[in-house]
């Protein structure tokens, strides 16, 4: 992994500005870096590369998503009933 993301994690707080949800409500940037996280983890483990750029999602929706959802969505996961492509 490149220094430059590993600062980034080190220094990271709360979730970035993104320009593909501008306005309040987050919603949909919850719902996209939890799928983005789990499409990387997916990808990479496939690849048999390490999953730890993956991370930036994980940080990213924990700081965004309820922990209601987020546990709803991996119990989801988990039956097979989920509704997202991953």
């Amino acid at each position: 992994m490149s220094q430059d993301m590993k600062e980034k994690l080190e220094k990271y707080r709360t979730a970035p500005f993104d320009a593909r949800f501008p306005n309040q409500n987050q919603t949909r940037n919850c719902w996209q870096n939890y799928l983005d996280f789990h499409r990387c983890q997916k990808a990479l483990t496939l690849k048999g590369t390490d999953v730890t750029p993956c991370d930036w999602y994980l940080r990213v929706y924990k700081s965004l998503c309820p922990v209601s959802w987020v546990s709803k969505w991996d119990e989801q996961r988990e039956n097979g009933t989920f509704a997202g492509k991953i």
